[in-house]
């Protein structure tokens, strides 16, 4: 089983930017796809985003569209989230996760993530207004 390791969060004002890293112990690059939820106090688990790292193919959540970035770097086995022009609806607790692409499909709702992925330990994303 991949174990990953999720670092980058913090507390930033309003209209910052922050960048997430997920790494990953071993190669997972080519056959599994990785993404972020982010759960906030009181509310459910949300998909942000995920990317497969066979293809590059995205996935984005409406709400963060447009100011969120996802990458990876296969050299690395790392997987970032650039986070930009954040608002206080995004502070949250933020997880990696990742799994074989076969069963991540199709990426749209990051369902097939939520069900079968590994899932590394939350950073905690705090955006102050």
């Amino acid at each position: 089983e991949v174990q990953l390791q999720a670092s980058g969060g913090g507390l930033v004002q309003a209209g910052g930017s922050l960048r997430l890293s997920c790494s990953a112990s071993g190669s997972i690059f080519d056959d599994y796809a990785v993404g972020w939820f982010r759960q906030a106090p009181g509310k459910e688990r949300e998909g942000v985003s995920c990317i497969s790292t066979s293809d590059g193919s995205t996935y984005y959540a409406d709400s963060v569209k447009g100011r969120f970035t996802i990458s990876s770097d296969n050299a690395k086995n790392t997987v970032y989230l650039q986070m930009n022009s954040l608002e206080p609806e995004d502070t949250a607790v933020y997880y990696c996760v990742a799994a074989y692409e076969q069963l991540a499909l199709p990426l749209e709702g990051m369902r097939g993530l939520a069900t079968f992925g590994s899932w590394g330990q939350g950073t905690l994303v705090t955006v102050s207004s």
